[in-house]
């Protein structure tokens, strides 16, 4: 193939189950990645679920500043989550010939094994149509939606990570955002040569304040949720200076008990739970913290973690999973035990009251550490996995 012909424009079709208006990570990476590709003067379609049960007609719809394609399916709610909503999986396939029809891409980008992606996956390869597959997806994601008998959800686990193995099989290249993420899936589903890609983020859109804190905060940004445990920073934070406080950007079922906890623990008036935000509050807040602290076990790179570290904040993380791909501890932040409240409270307090060569030093360090995360590398990567290029496992 000419180097021309090589570095043509390309028509991309992303699968995601999950996608705006939704607020997580795997919605707002292929928000991102969307985005930078028609940036870069591909054309890119989305199928993702529409917000009733109603097939609407494909429409441009604005994302990331960026006009793409977005072919919305019939999706209805799933009943014991606040606001995940799924196709029929039974009409997965028969929406992935429709679009696939319509659009005749290049390269299909499925976002999940579950739905939309499983459906893609299979009409693709019958017509010839490479699939790249990214997994976003951890077992304590998934069971903490069930409400299902510990002994049901073994069983849901066992044949959904089945299924999983057969779409990736079908793949010509399975990615996923972190090195420890790709060890995961491969012990999980023994699935062999994962490359570990990043989410990437545009550190161009946020801004570091170097200098001391008058005031101290704690900040926190992701889905209100059991498997955030936003519960432990609220504990620690109580055993905290009373002048400190604590700043919960998101939404999710756990918010009322969480308000509870708070009052609870006597720290309400010292805890501000700002829901969802706008792009510009959120870069805002992040800017004025003093420190970012999460607690979740279950992340496979966390954009929200990376955007506090664009921002400049020290990190306080739990030791799972991918965090301490982030998180150097003693570097640019610490880690503790997860669920450890006392070791959180400490490592939280040891930023918060950090001389301000000590503080700064670990604030440039955050700074480093994601560079190696810009979202120009992400999309490079992705383009050569398109084109059906080799790139480093």
């Amino acid at each position: 193939m000419s180097e021309t012909a090589n570095h043509r424009p390309l028509t991309v079709l992303l699968g995601c189950d999950t996608f705006a208006p939704n607020i997580n990570g795997a919605a707002r990476f292929a928000e991102r990645l969307a985005a930078g590709l028609v940036q870069r003067g591909h054309e890119v379609h989305v199928s993702a679920p529409n917000e009733r049960y109603r097939r609407r007609k494909p429409g441009v719809e604005s994302v990331e500043g960026e006009s793409l394609f977005v072919h919305r399916l019939p999706s209805v709610p799933l009943p014991w989550h606040e606001w995940l909503r799924f196709v029929w999986p039974w009409r997965s396939r028969y929406y992935a010939r429709r679009v696939l029809d319509a659009v005749e891409p290049d390269v299909v980008h499925i976002q999940s094994h579950i739905v939309i992606g499983r459906g893609l996956t299979r009409e693709a390869r019958k017509r010839g149509i490479p699939v790249v597959a990214t997994n976003h997806t951890m077992a304590e994601n998934i069971l903490d939606s069930t409400h299902l008998p510990e002994w049901a959800n073994r069983i849901l686990l066992r044949e959904a990570w089945a299924d999983a193995k057969r779409t990736f099989d079908m793949c010509a290249a399975v990615t996923t955002p972190t090195r420890k993420a790709a060890d995961f899936l491969e012990d999980t589903i023994e699935v062999s040569g994962v490359i570990p890609i990043s989410c990437g983020i545009d550190m161009s859109q946020y801004t570091a304040d170097l200098s001391p804190r008058a005031e101290k905060s704690i900040v926190f940004v992701g889905r209100l949720t059991a498997e955030k445990r936003v519960e432990d920073i609220l504990r620690a934070a109580a055993r905290l200076d009373d002048g400190v406080r604590v700043e919960l950007v998101g939404d999710g079922d756990q918010r009322s008990s969480l308000e509870a906890l708070a009052d609870e623990l006597g720290i309400r008036d010292r805890v501000a739970f700002h829901g969802h935000m706008t792009d510009e509050d959120l870069r805002a807040t992040l800017t004025r913290a003093t420190v970012f602290a999460i607690a979740s076990i279950a992340e496979l790179q966390s954009i929200a973690t990376m955007e506090a570290m664009a921002s400049g904040l020290p990190v306080v993380a739990a030791n799972a999973v991918a965090l301490p791909h982030l998180v150097h501890d003693g570097e640019n932040g610490f880690l503790f035990e997860p669920a450890n409240v006392e070791e959180l409270a400490a490592r939280l307090d040891d930023v918060l009251h950090a001389s301000s060569e000590r503080y700064e030093k670990m604030q440039r360090a955050s700074l480093d550490l994601v560079a190696n995360h810009d979202i120009t590398r992400t999309l490079d990567t992705f383009e050569a996995l398109y084109r059906g290029e080799t790139v480093p496992a």
